[in-house]
């Protein structure tokens, strides 16, 4: 089926089925033009607890679609595609955060909400890069158990001043990690006018030498504070940017920043899980309230 009218048969089902399309910022092109609402982790956390429709698409990758089913138990929340997955969420298992009880008895457990809803049933409160400082500065406790993104972690540690235990202690997203020392340096080289504009997910020697760390929400908010910038986390983050603000220059630090969770969703896919309703997200009962009880205090407290 041709791309128009892909999005004509797109725009026929969301207005039969009473649907919304929720899409994350690292989208194709194509499916960030579709998408009634474009936002970070946090941006569409909120966003699903006002949703008026009874159908919410999430082009986003699973844990963030099990989020809204949290959130929304009695709406329906479709992921496009199966294989839009996080790799850095896989890491962490339950097994990780009781181990670390064990070592810290009072600490409360902090997990991004790039983790499964298994693992956020043991959580505390969760957190995004946008908010993960703030929250764990309001926790009664210089030492927390953080996972999954050990940069993340660092990042929290530097700002707060906290002991942050990572869990696992290796977790990372592989997007981020593959920025280095010497992309800051070609970017300085290449965009001599440019200042640097990098997620808290990247590597610690990275993050010493951005002009500004800040989540994509983040990057939204202050870009208009300079009129060239090198962006250090997932490719399509530039696209987004230069269509929100095309007077200013945006380049990615590497064209190979890409996440294969999020770029398994494509146009076609958004068209046949609507046309059939699929695939159903569902989180069990039990474990979607202990989850909610971590997600619904991060939105109270971040």
């Amino acid at each position: 089926m041709e791309k128009e009218k892909l999005i004509d048969e797109i725009l026929r089902l969301k207005e039969e089925r009473n649907a919304i399309i929720l899409a994350h910022n690292y989208q194709l092109p194509e499916v960030q033009d579709i998408a009634d609402f474009l936002g970070d982790s946090l941006e569409l956390a909120r966003k699903a607890v006002n949703v008026d429709a009874d159908v919410i698409v999430f082009a986003g990758v699973d844990f963030m679609a099990e989020t809204a089913k949290i959130l929304n138990p009695e709406k329906t929340v479709l992921l496009p595609t199966r294989r839009a997955t996080c790799a850095m969420a896989n890491m962490l298992k339950p097994g990780h955060i009781l181990e670390a009880k064990k070592r810290y008895p009072n600490a409360p457990v902090v997990l991004y909400v790039n983790s499964s809803t298994e693992c956020k049933a043991y959580a505390d409160v969760t957190v995004t890069s946008a908010n993960a400082v703030k929250i764990v500065e309001k926790l009664d406790s210089d030492v927390v158990i953080f996972g999954p993104d050990k940069n993340l972690a660092h990042y929290v540690a530097k700002k707060t001043g906290k002991t942050v235990i990572p869990v696992p202690e290796g977790g990372h997203c592989y997007v981020h990690r593959k920025f280095t020392v010497e992309d800051v340096e070609r970017a300085k080289k290449l965009y001599p006018n440019a200042k640097l504009m990098v997620h808290p997910e990247c590597n610690p020697e990275v993050q010493e030498r951005a002009d500004i760390i800040v989540s994509t929400g983040g990057m939204i908010k202050r870009a208009p504070e300079w009129d060239e910038w090198v962006v250090f986390t997932e490719r399509e983050m530039v696209y987004r940017l230069s269509k929100l603000y095309p007077d200013i220059r945006f380049h990615p630090a590497r064209e190979d920043a890409t996440c294969v969770g999020m770029k398994a969703i494509t146009l076609k896919h958004i068209y046949e899980s609507l046309r059939d309703m699929k695939y159903k997200v569902e989180v069990p009962g039990e474990i979607a309230e202990k989850a909610r009880k971590a997600i619904e205090r991060m939105l109270e407290m971040g």
